[in-house]
């Protein structure tokens, strides 16, 4: 069974940090691409980070020197670290894997965890 689990959301003031952690199972983690992607209230949801299987990183624009994207294939997990966060960045955070294997492709998502900036 594919699960992903995203924990470490939460409120915090202007200016603080969080860290998001995605916990995956039920797939050969180390081969796919993780992406975190956030959606705020009455938006798109929209890429925030992705990091490919071999571990290049990819940033949002809005969150470029923030934010950074890890991942440890041992332990299965993506993280999100997010310095100096931003009222805007409130939003729930949902973690993705994505692969292609043998021509068809996978796609999966966890539940969210929710980030509120607010003073």
């Amino acid at each position: 069974q594919v699960q992903l689990v995203e924990t470490g959301g939460g409120l915090v003031q202007p200016g603080g940090s969080l860290r998001l952690s995605c916990a995956a199972s039920g797939f050969t983690f180390s081969s796919y691409a993780m992406r975190w992607y956030r959606q705020a209230p009455e938006k798109e949801r929209e890429l925030v980070a992705a990091i490919t299987s071999i571990g290049r990183t990819n940033y949002a624009a809005s969150v470029k020197g923030r934010f950074t994207i890890s991942r440890d294939n041992d332990k299965k997990t993506v993280l999100l670290q997010m310095n100096s966060l931003k009222p805007e960045d409130t939003a729930v955070y949902y973690c993705n894997a994505q692969a292609v294997v043998v021509g068809q492709g996978y796609d999966y998502w966890g539940q969210g965890t929710q980030v509120t900036v607010s003073a």
